[in-house]
């Protein structure tokens, strides 16, 4: 397991999660499976009740912006959420690489920073030339209004 990486949890703050496929080989690279892990984030945040502030599913790896869940350990809710979409991919050896990185978000400037990064991660890509364009995401939650598939809370 690699050293070095701090956690700080239990600190009010929200975190800015990014957790990368093994490899970076582009499991999401269809719209099938980031169905799939979209859905199974929703019911991720039902189960452990933390809010999304900011989402985005991209080819290679996703990208969170979330709260502490109420009653878990955050490692416990992501451990889960990688968990359940490996089992949608029973042909596949390797889903995830093993740790996921994290970045306590401890003012409103980080906050608007690390959200507008995830907004534009699939325009900065070359996937779309907006980042309305990519449903992937909860950039149409918070400038148009619009329901999704994932409970976005608004800051």
């Amino acid at each position: 397991m690699p050293t070095g990486l701090r956690r700080y949890h239990q600190t009010g703050d929200l975190h800015a999660i990014n957790v990368n496929c093994f490899r970076k080989r582009a499991i999401f690279d269809t719209p099938e499976p980031r169905d799939t892990f979209v859905n199974i984030l929703e019911e991720g945040r039902h189960k452990y009740q933390f809010q999304i502030i900011g989402y985005v599913v991209m080819p290679t790896h996703i990208h969170l912006l979330v709260s502490e869940p109420e009653n878990a350990p955050l490692s416990t809710a992501m451990q889960v959420l990688k968990q359940r979409f490996s089992r949608t991919r029973v042909l596949e050896e390797h889903i995830w690489e093993p740790r996921y990185y994290d970045f306590n978000v401890f003012s409103s400037h980080k906050l608007i920073e690390k959200l507008e990064y995830i907004h534009m991660n699939p325009v900065n890509a070359g996937l779309v030339n907006a980042p309305t364009d990519w449903q992937w995401s909860s950039y149409r939650a918070h400038y148009h209004g619009e329901a999704g598939p994932v409970s976005i809370t608004t800051l």
